[in-house]
């Protein structure tokens, strides 16, 4: 049945509505290019809403040459949440442009010009662009002998398209900053200048979206590292290398703590390798194949070249070959947080979240055949377990298969995705394949964990290897005597100890929960002649092995309690003349919460459920 004949079961209104339908529908055929089709898509959906994006580029663009007809146009793609655009202009945008800008956007959507296709020969093309020396670039790499082009109003771009119908079809908008870009990313060419807008279908997405920036902001782990002293990157020492500071320190050792506790109790064996190593080491491993431009440079010692590890596993499978295996001996599992260097460009580093230095929760199993299954459905347990405990319980879950540029056969790249597939349906995760995102020796599973916000951050990672095996003659001595392959599984849980404490404050806005907070507990004296029996809190708390400071200074009590608050110490215990006489405390809450009096005793254990219970 067409549109029309439905429509005209419904009634006269409906008759009118498909004809406007139609009508679109015809305008927008007609558009299409010789042997092209078109199909209706809406607005919330995902090729809707990048369509949307992309023409919302489109206007700005067409704002900026009409404020600034000296300013030469490049590129503007739909990003996500919103699109871009560089220009090539003498002085950087301010903020004060970009509202004149936004301003002027608000005039061309008000127009609601139409988007016009015209198909044209590259060298017609050519001529409608006089002085953009930027879509001359591009018109000498498109291969085909005719381009597409997009009118809207008197603006005119190169573009493959598709646009919306007109100018007054954009949903909500804003322009939100400039960055300085090279010309198709490359360091030898002109900088430009970028702004970035965010756009989305209805008015209510972008106050959302605003309203989350904002929260973003609020719990940015750079200034929170500052704020609350626990780390800091100092140019002197070098881009993208941690200082860890005391309070930072705590919550770190908190972690590893946990994390060699629990490791223990799962059987695995903690182990040591050196930062670095003699360059062969990685010429076996592939890494110089694979991986050379993420490696910091070789240095020289004694004839020989040694590098800087970008890698722990070539060191455990030193250790695992430091003598015969029995497969009666495997699975055997080694355990490093081990610190290893990678070169990162500057302009990539971000404060914990891409460094230059970092350690590595690192694993390598190493096993038969036939343990490979039982291997990674446990491993998925156990990395789920810990992932809980620091309070994430959402997932995004990634079967990464073979990449263009990959090591081994292909025969054993399948059967590591088989396996890894088998153990994520048999636990019933969802997961998505993303095809070609493997490493280059194997397979593996990617756990993203989701944020309080909603962000998802990549950090575990279970990966089946038969290529360094093979590489380095890893064997075990099987039930027949005779020798056979051993299959290795690389394997990280928080991933990077320096980028899971970046997302642990950004969780927590750096109000972390009691087992992991640096300082559980402040101690509050009201006066002078309340510091005796203040300290005796403190070494009471200390001596039940609390983290508690002492703040003893001659100030307000209420100036204490801010900036305890301020802090974000989970309690502040007030000690004055009641308290004193007592022998008690009188408990503040993180956040004002004010219990009554009780006594050490009491309090130690509201203290220890909540510790037990953090993150459970």
């Amino acid at each position: 049945m067409t549109l029309m004949e439905l429509a005209k079961q419904q009634g006269k209104a409906k008759v009118a509505i498909a004809a406007r339908v139609d009508g679109v529908l015809r305008d927008l055929a007609a558009q299409a290019p010789p042997g092209g089709t078109v199909e209706w898509v809406m607005p919330e959906d995902r090729d809707g809403i990048e369509i949307m994006r992309h023409s919302t580029a489109h206007v700005m663009a067409a704002a900026v040459k009409e404020l600034f007809p000296e300013a030469k146009i490049t590129i503007g793609p739909a990003i996500e949440n919103g699109f871009y655009y560089d220009f090539d202009v003498e002085n950087p945008f301010t903020p004060e442009d970009l509202a004149r800008i936004e301003a002027k956007m608000e005039e061309i959507v008000r127009a609601d010009f139409s988007f016009e296709r015209e198909e044209l020969t590259k060298e017609e093309a050519r001529a409608r662009f006089p002085g953009e020396l930027y879509k001359g670039e591009l018109l000498d790499d498109i291969p085909e002998p005719t381009v597409s082009l997009y009118r809207m109003g008197n603006f005119l771009d190169l573009c493959r398209g598709p646009h919306l119908p007109s100018s007054g079809k954009v949903g909500a908008y804003k322009l939100m900053h400039t960055a300085g870009a090279y010309w198709r990313g490359d360091s030898g060419n002109r900088m430009l200048t970028r702004i970035y807008g965010c756009a989305f279908p209805k008015k209510k997405e972008l106050e959302e979206y605003l309203h989350l920036l904002e929260e973003v902001k609020k719990r940015d782990h750079r200034r929170l590292g500052r704020e609350l002293d626990l780390f800091s990157v100092n140019e002197e020492v070098g881009p993208g290398l941690i200082l860890w500071h005391p309070k930072g320190s705590v919550v770190r050792r908190v972690m590893e703590d946990f994390w060699r506790e629990e490791h223990a109790k799962a059987r695995y064996d903690l182990v040591f390798s050196p930062h670095i190593a003699r360059i062969d080491l990685w010429r076996v491993s592939g890494h110089l194949d694979y991986y050379r431009q993420s490696m910091f440079s070789s240095i020289g010692v004694e004839g020989q070249e040694y590098q800087l590890k970008p890698m722990n596993c070539p060191f455990h499978i030193q250790i695992y070959k430091s003598r015969m295996r029995s497969y009666r001996d495997l699975p055997i599992r080694y355990a490093e947080l081990g610190t290893v260097y990678r070169y990162e460009p500057s302009g990539t580093l971000h404060g914990l979240l891409r460094v230059r230095g970092f350690t590595q929760d690192d694993a390598h199993l190493f096993l038969r055949a036939d343990q490979l299954d039982e291997e990674i459905y446990s491993l998925l347990d156990f990395t789920l377990f810990v992932l809980r405990r620091f309070g994430f319980d959402r997932y995004e879950i990634y079967l990464s298969t073979r990449p263009e540029k990959f090591a081994g056969t292909q025969e054993n790249w399948a059967k590591a995705e088989a396996a890894l597939k088998r153990a994520l349906d048999r636990k019933g995760l969802p997961y998505e394949v993303d095809p070609g995102e493997g490493v280059f020796y194997g397979p593996k599973i990617d756990i993203k964990i989701k944020d309080v916000l909603g962000r998802a951050w990549q950090c575990s990672t279970i990966q089946v290897d038969f290529n360094n095996p093979e590489r380095f003659d890893v064997t075990f001595i099987g039930d027949d005597g005779a020798e056979q392959p051993a299959i290795m599984i690389h394997r990280a849980l928080m991933g990077s100890l320096e980028r899971f404490f970046g997302i642990l404050v950004e969780q927590y806005a750096g109000a972390f929960p009691v087992w992991l907070a640096p300082v559980q507990t402040d101690v509050l004296s009201v006066a002078d002649r309340h510091i005796e029996y203040a300290r005796e809190v403190v070494a009471a708390l200390r001596a039940a092995g609390y983290r508690a400071e002492g703040d003893f200074r001659n100030e307000k009590l209420g100036y204490k309690i801010r900036e305890s608050q301020l802090q974000k110490v989970p309690y502040a215990l007030v000690i004055g003349d009641r308290e004193v006489e007592g022998r008690q405390v009188s408990p503040r809450r993180r956040g004002g919460e004010q219990f009554p009096p009780m006594s050490i005793g009491e309090f130690l254990e509201t203290l220890r459920k909540e510790a037990d219970n953090s993150g459970e």
